[in-house]
């Protein structure tokens, strides 16, 4: 007779939240106390952005994300909304474009300087006006560049094209008018070629948003759906609610069948919003209840049983918003392979919560870290609209990948060539050189010529561009920087010094030329 385990072996079964230490959280930050059921959050590798209260109008603030401390109670802000702003989305494809809907009905692009922000930004690159009622929900396009969807409660789901160069838009690409009720959560699958919307009628549709097509429509008495998810390739959706006893709920549904869920799972009686985020590369999904501190994580298995708990992230403290990090901004050396930005009203704070991988081995885990998402679009706005459908580019995120941004690129100071020298430069190098200088100067440039090739290429500090492996840290990053600068001058010096070698050989053949004329 076999043992059968009651658990599924797993790599994730022992990850962990590791919440940031106080240094490195966001302090003093005035978070809206909006009642809306929004992240109130967007985060990329370049910026963090969180709506914030403020008298008159809608704003949300900018930090970048290496930021971290005491924010300035006068710090900048983002601020040409007339009315409370609802919900704020990162361009996917450029860290430095994102877009906002308000209560005024509008929606609104904004250009984020590279810089530190020294004043507020009150000027949008692009202002939306399509709606009639309050703008809830915006949602980018996950491969086709410059495509943004945005509901609002007009019961209207507007599709743009940001390509195009008027800077005030007032004719969408399509409407889809296909609710009755207000749009509560919007999700597309992989490629973007289908669109789930959960309804405040109870319903689930999963919609063809170029042809404005409901392909599927389904309620289900025991679950009242607020949010909904697609589970990337699996061809399954997830939706969290409640019961109809109140209790919140999990459901996993076909996308091909929305009449019965193929799963349900009560998880507590809290009140709050559960918030899904799913990961594709790990099949992990987490779910994040608003008002209280608990993180639970599943994996998602194509196979019965669907859903797999791992286990859960506790905390006293709640949150009422969430930001995500994507993939391309995680520190794979520390084996992270989700990040958290969790919004503390009641303190001011914003805490990153890294979710971890236990593992020894501080090398790069490819295992765990399968070919992600790139920051590159895979289509243009006009091949998506004409009908064509495409996945998103993926990428290694190792740090030595050349597809992966990970590290910045510095440009060394070029080195000076031998032609930029003016002849009286020349004359004085030639001139200002002793007998012992020169001599000396033969012999060192004799023993590097004998020196193997592959000591040549190491720094004079033994440190080995080709051999050491990639920095993991800042630190580590500085001093390969230095030394690179170090090694870059001692190879300037090395051009100077041939250089005058050259020009006095040549004054030499010269006084040899002229010698054997006299004589």
């Amino acid at each position: 007779m076999s043992w059968h385990p009651q658990y599924q072996s797993s790599k994730f079964r022992h990850v962990y939240g590791k919440a940031a230490s106080k240094d490195k959280c966001y302090d003093c930050v005035p978070i809206t106390h909006n009642i809306n059921d929004n992240h109130f959050c967007a985060v990329n590798p370049k910026f963090i952005a969180v709506v914030t209260e403020c008298a008159g109008g809608g704003a949300f603030l900018i930090i970048p994300i290496k930021q971290t401390g005491k924010l300035d109670p006068h710090y900048p802000r983002v601020c040409g909304h007339k009315g409370n702003v609802l919900d704020i989305k990162w361009n996917p494809f450029n860290d430095f474009v994102i877009a906002s809907c308000s209560e005024d009905a509008t929606v609104k692009i904004w250009d984020i300087p590279n810089q530190m922000i020294k004043k507020n930004i009150t000027t949008a690159r692009k202002e939306l006006l399509g709606h009639t009622r309050r703008v809830g929900l915006i949602e980018w396009h996950p491969t086709a560049a410059n495509i943004l969807f945005s509901s609002g409660y007009d019961y209207k789901i507007m599709m743009w094209n940001l390509d195009d160069t008027a800077a005030v838009l007032s004719k969408p690409v399509k409407i889809l008018d296909v609710h009755r009720d207000v749009v509560l959560s919007m999700s597309f699958n992989t490629d973007g070629s289908l669109l789930a919307t959960a309804c405040r009628d109870r319903k689930i549709r999963v919609i063809d948003p170029r042809a404005g097509a409901v392909l599927q429509e389904g309620s289900y008495k025991s679950h009242r759906a607020n949010k909904v998810l697609f589970l990337g390739n699996m061809k399954m959706l997830l939706s969290t609610g409640t019961s109809r006893w109140n209790n919140r709920q999990i459901a996993l549904w076909d996308q091909n069948d929305l009449s019965v869920p193929v799963l349900e799972e009560d998880l507590d009686g809290s009140s709050g919003l559960l918030f899904p985020f799913y990961d594709s590369d790990t099949h992990m999904l987490y779910v994040v209840g608003k008002g209280d501190g608990n993180i639970r994580y599943y994996e998602i298995k194509p196979e019965k049983p669907c859903l797999i708990y791992l286990m859960e992230y506790r905390s006293h403290l709640p949150q009422k918003g969430i930001g995500v990090m994507p993939k391309r901004g995680l520190d794979v050396a520390a084996c992270e392979i989700f990040r958290f930005y969790k919004l503390i009203p009641t303190k001011n704070l914003i805490e990153p919560i890294s979710m971890i991988v236990p593992r020894r081995s501080e090398s790069y885990q490819a295992d765990i870290y399968p070919l992600s998402a790139a920051a590159q679009p895979a289509l243009t706005a006009e091949e998506w609209l004409a009908g064509i459908n495409k996945g998103p580019l993926l990428v290694s995120l190792r740090p030595d990948s050349e597809d992966m941004e990970s590290v910045p690129q510095f440009e060394p100071e070029p080195l000076m060539k031998a032609t930029d020298l003016s002849p009286q430069q020349e004359a004085q190098g030639s001139m200002s050189l002793e007998p012992r200088e020169i001599e000396s100067s033969r012999k060192r440039l004799k023993m590097e010529e004998s020196l193997p090739e592959n000591k040549q290429m190491c720094f004079s500090s033994g440190f080995d561009v080709f051999e050491c492996p990639p920095p993991k840290t800042e630190n580590e990053l500085l001093q390969m920087y230095y030394r690179q600068q170090e090694e870059i001058r001692r190879l300037r010096e090395l051009v100077v010094q041939r250089d005058i070698q050259i020009r006095q050989l040549k004054l030499e053949l010269r006084n040899l030329s002229v010698d054997t004329d006299n004589e």
